[in-house]
């Protein structure tokens, strides 16, 4: 399946990835590769992560506070958002 990043969630990785550069040189890197791995599994078992709402599906990230939100949707997986724990959780629902 073909993985579709929205806008939304574009800037917010991209935000997430400069924020972590500034605060550790090399830090940036370590987390675009994890979202890297994250969004390869996601890509190989789509159906393998519980709903977070409606048809919406969440993938915990591993070692950084961050949750991939995303749907299937017409063969295709769209990630709506790179959500940090601690936003409010139903921030990127009007966004998408």
């Amino acid at each position: 399946m073909k993985i579709i990043i929205t806008k939304l969630a574009q800037k917010e990785f991209n935000d997430a990835k400069a924020f972590y550069e500034i605060e550790q040189s090399g830090l940036g890197a370590r987390f675009e590769k994890v979202i890297k791995q994250a969004l390869l599994r996601i890509k190989q078992f789509p159906t393998t992560w519980p709903f977070e709402r409606g048809e919406v599906r969440r993938h915990l990230v591993h070692k950084f506070p961050y949750k991939i939100l995303y749907s299937i949707q017409k063969g295709q997986i769209v990630i709506l958002a790179f959500s940090h724990f601690h936003r409010n959780p139903d921030y990127w629902i009007d966004k998408k």
